[in-house]
């Protein structure tokens, strides 16, 4: 089962990139049912949040959904300078969730292609509490949050 969940992940770690590069990151829903949950810049570097649930992720490359899979959402997170709109994509990325009912996950973001991403579980309706903390080459720590609704 550990395979099988390893497999899935590597797969929309690849996959990802594709549809980041290729979307509008305007805020609404937009293609392949990715959302950009949240943009900010940050003492010079502008953070772009993205939010696709598995299933239709899965969808998207033509397979099902592994059973036994416990995380229903793929957050990724692209940094660029603001200024010169380069990626940035070496440093430490973490991200604490809080849960509707005040409880926390927390994961560390492997760098993908380009971004940074890893999988969370979001199985209840209602606001889920997105911290980001990075560290970038230049020393730096930059943190940011914001509120993301599940219906």
């Amino acid at each position: 089962m550990k395979k099988i969940i390893t497999v899935t992940a590597a797969i929309l770690a690849l996959s990802s990139p594709i549809y980041t590069y290729a979307m509008d990151h305007s805020g609404h829903e937009i293609g392949h049912k990715t959302t950009a949950a949240h943009e900010e810049v940050i003492n010079g570097v502008k953070a772009t949040f993205n939010i696709q649930t598995m299933v239709d992720a899965m969808k998207a490359m033509g397979m099902d959904m592994p059973k036994g899979v416990k995380d229903t959402h793929h957050i990724s997170v692209n940094l660029k300078d603001a200024k010169t709109g380069k990626a940035l994509t070496e440093g430490d990325v973490s991200i604490k969730v809080q849960n509707p009912d005040k409880s926390f996950q927390n994961r560390d973001l492997k760098g993908m292609h380009g971004h940074f991403g890893a999988d969370f579980e979001f199985n209840k309706s209602g606001n889920y509490g997105i911290m980001c903390k990075f560290l970038l080459k230049d020393g730096q720590t930059r943190q940011t949050k914001f509120w993301y609704a599940v219906k």
